[in-house]
């Protein structure tokens, strides 16, 4: 208790860092003025009842931070942006280029990838866009519109996105912690006075045993996400003996290289729904076309029979997937075992060099396993749960909780490094 308390001493003595938490708190409070702006033509009412009737649209929501609740002009969110990211990061698989690009160029070669995925962000958030307003003009949310409104509307949307994707990459690089997790994090907790009225407004005693689960289930999560967040494998690293001339040769250090369990943290989970999401916005789409073909073709595909497992099976496979993509993609263990043996490290009992690159892969690949299986069993946990009580918030509230967990934990691991740094 007394270290915390010296820690939060030195974080309100630390000018710097209370400059960058403000700079958050800025980001977040012009995020949340920009979310209360809606789009011309909108039925208040008529949205409303949408939203309560469509679970997709609930979890699309999650993604634009609470903007597409109230059709603001940020309605989309960082999701093109995170799409985009996602296409890019495809493309290093088969472009050796680009994967040089980001993994060997620096931070020249990633401000470029960068570069790149904000292009791409202005063709995901045009289809995205035109797909929403199409399918809410269909369903009476939004007057209808001329040719010369659809176009102004979807400039608007565009340059929403555009303008909270520089918002999150400005709130990252001045503030503390990753700019888009944290706007997805606000708005989920923006959310929860709405949904905490609506529990306390709609109580059924009868549903009791099933609000004591869905807590218990709540606390579990929370536990389980901490402790894998947390959690690491120590791999014990020995630095040679070392001595300078006219002076006394100092003993081997040993140390350990600390790799964590879930190097990856929530970027699986909001990567896998914006994959499975984009398909059910685009069926939704084409179910309001007035071609009959493709209208029916689409309404059999989002009414199929089972269709709850099959999302369900693909969720967890594709947590499982990024889990293991994105961990290959941050982490690279040849590079790892090269800036050992440059600075005269070894692992006792490994050769430096290729045996400690595979020796370190090995071990990644182990661990990653495991946190691939817990984020999966994780993120469709709610959906099990929904399907035996039938409470379709359960879902939602899963994965955002998955969500603020780890935003949290990596914001108070950011903000304690930056304290070590200054304390030391």
């Amino acid at each position: 208790m007394d270290l915390f308390f010296k820690k939060l001493k030195l974080v309100f003595s630390d000018r710097v860092l209370l400059k960058r938490i403000g700079f958050l708190l800025l980001g977040l409070a012009i995020f949340r003025l920009l979310a209360a702006i809606p789009v011309p033509s909108v039925n208040p009412i008529q949205l409303e009842q949408f939203f309560q009737d469509n679970q997709l649209l609930s979890f699309l929501n999650i993604f634009s931070g609470g903007g597409l609740s109230s059709l603001s002009i940020v309605m989309l969110g960082v999701g093109p942006f995170i799409t985009a990211s996602i296409v890019m990061q495809l493309l290093t698989i088969v472009f050796p280029s680009i994967k040089s690009m980001y993994q060997e160029e620096g931070d020249i070669g990633r401000k470029k990838f960068t570069q790149y995925a904000r292009l791409l962000t202005v063709p995901f958030a045009a289809v995205q866009g035109f797909s929403f307003l199409f399918l809410l003009q269909n369903q009476g949310v939004i007057e209808p519109l001329t040719t010369m409104g659809i176009v102004v509307n979807l400039s608007i949307i565009i340059a929403g996105s555009l303008l909270l994707t520089w918002l999150g990459e400005l709130m990252t690089e001045f503030g503390v912690g990753n700019g888009m997790s944290i706007l997805i994090f606000a708005g989920i907790i923006a959310s929860l006075p709405t949904t905490l009225s609506q529990l306390v407004f709609t109580f059924d005693p009868s549903q009791i045993p099933l609000y004591i689960t869905f807590a218990i289930a709540a606390i579990l999560v929370t536990y389980g996400v901490v402790v894998m967040t947390e959690a690491e494998r120590s791999v014990p690293v020995t630095y040679a003996r070392a001595g300078r001339p006219g002076a006394q040769t100092t003993g081997a250090v040993s140390t350990y290289l600390p790799l964590r369990v879930n190097q990856a943290g929530v970027m699986p989970i909001i990567f896998a729904l914006s994959i499975l999401l984009f398909p059910q916005l685009i069926l939704n789409f084409l179910s309001q076309a007035n071609i009959g073909v493709v209208s029916s073709l689409a309404q059999t595909l989002t009414t199929l029979p089972y269709g709850q497992v099959i999302y369900g099976l693909f969720y967890f496979f594709l947590v499982f997937l990024f889990t293991f993509f994105y961990t290959a993609i941050t982490f690279d263990p040849t590079r790892m075992a090269d800036n050992l043996q440059k600075s005269g490290a070894f692992v006792p009992g490994v050769r430096p060099g290729t045996q400690t690159a595979e020796y370190l892969g090995r071990i990644v690949t182990r661990i990653t396993l495991l946190g691939a299986v817990f984020l999966g069993a994780v993120a469709v946990l709610p959906l099990i749960m929904q399907g035996l009580t039938g409470f379709t918030a359960l879902a939602i509230g899963g994965t955002a909780l998955l969500i603020v967990v780890s935003v949290v934990l990596d914001i108070l691991r950011k903000v304690d490094a930056q304290v070590s740094l200054r304390e030391y």
